[in-house]
């Protein structure tokens, strides 16, 4: 009989512990009683109920005036981030960049064409810093003038020349790249920065990549077609180098090289390059215009591919070419809005052949 009466105890306090303890409930018994209390007037519990509610509003007001001035929302916040923009607009080449989320802009651009004498291809560059902005302004200011001297050369003489569009790229990228490490080591400025280039002619596309900047291009039928393959820490041929280098790659929020560096391919980056671990060869890629009869490229800094995938993003420019900016700038500004942390460059290249593109 105790042990009966015992048993009965042991479970009358399991259940109290497991209803009438947990925090909802007595929550709920707080809510019931203050209700109770109010509407018998009783004025101590009123008081306490109105100044509640006196709370929940400020405290709405409070959020909202969050959310007004959050750095990843509101007008005021977006005026501000946008307003550190920059653009470029010719007949057939539009840009929108911005600096978005970052203390700083590390993103640089250029386009260089000559549609009129045509002594040179149309050269389109991306170059997305990072460790500062040093080694993409240089590469900016640098490489595509070093480029059209050289395609100049071989315009005048290209049927006895040794040289190709991809030769001179691969070299022209590499000498730029030990110009850069010479300046910044001696500076010991460790930035460095991607290169996406592109070389179009009349009946070729030839892409240069350093990095994860991207290229992809919209043919006859609006498939997107890659033009550029990105240089990841974590890619099979990519890790195995970097391994035969003495190397490692660890995780921090993404591969890493040494736990550093978020791409495997890179121009600048001295203490990296003086290891082995990152290099600067360029992977290149070449492209019969006449058979994709293409309508556009995008070339833009990896800001964009963080917020779209290729096919994504040849859809959204499709459906904006009549823009002022041929949807570079809607494009730019979606992957804001979807929260892009990073700088963001767009540079949208149509092509003459497009229905809606005025003659190159």
């Amino acid at each position: 009989m105790i042990e009966d009466t015992m048993t009965l105890l042991s479970l009358l306090g399991r259940i109290m512990r497991y209803f009438l303890l947990r925090p909802e409930t007595l929550f709920l018994l707080c809510i019931s009683l203050a209700l109770w209390s109010y509407f018998f007037h009783t004025d101590e519990v009123k008081t306490i109920v109105k100044s509640s509610q006196n709370a929940v509003k400020m405290m709405k007001g409070k959020v909202v005036e969050i959310i007004q001035n959050d750095r990843f929302g509101g007008l005021d916040v977006l005026e501000a981030e946008f307003s550190k923009t920059w653009e470029y607009k010719t007949n057939n080449v539009a840009v929108y960049s911005i600096q978005g989320r970052r203390d700083h802009m590390e993103d640089r651009f250029e386009a260089l064409t000559d549609l009129v004498n045509k002594t040179h291809p149309s050269i389109f560059g991306i170059f997305d810093g990072h460790g500062g902005e040093s080694a993409a302004e240089y590469a900016k200011l640098h490489l595509p003038e070093a480029l059209k001297q050289h395609l100049q050369e071989y315009e005048k003489d290209k049927e006895n020349s040794v040289f190709s569009h991809q030769t001179i790229l691969e070299q022209q990228i590499l000498a730029i790249d030990r110009k850069l490490l010479d300046k910044l080591s001696a500076a010991y400025d460790e930035a460095g920065t991607t290169c996406l280039v592109a070389l179009l002619s009349d009946k070729e596309l030839t892409v240069a990549n350093v990095g994860d900047s991207r290229g992809v291009l919209c043919d006859k039928d609006g498939n997107a077609v890659p033009l550029s393959h990105d240089h990841k820490p974590y890619q099979l041929k990519e890790r195995k180098r970097i391994k035969r280098a003495g190397g490692f790659i660890s995780f921090n929020g993404s591969w890493r090289v040494q736990g550093i560096l978020a791409m495997s391919r890179s121009l600048g980056d001295y203490p990296l390059k003086n290891l082995n671990v990152v290099i600067s060869d360029p992977d290149i890629l070449s492209f019969d215009l006449d058979k994709l009869q293409p309508q556009f490229m995008i070339l833009a800094s990896d800001g964009l591919w963080d917020a779209f995938s290729n096919e994504e993003a040849v859809r959204f420019i499709k459906e904006r070419l009549d823009e002022p900016h041929f949807g570079a700038k809607s494009i730019v500004l979606q992957s804001f809005y979807r929260g892009c942390p990073d700088n963001i460059t767009v540079m949208v290249v149509k092509f003459r052949n497009s229905s809606k593109t005025e003659d190159q």
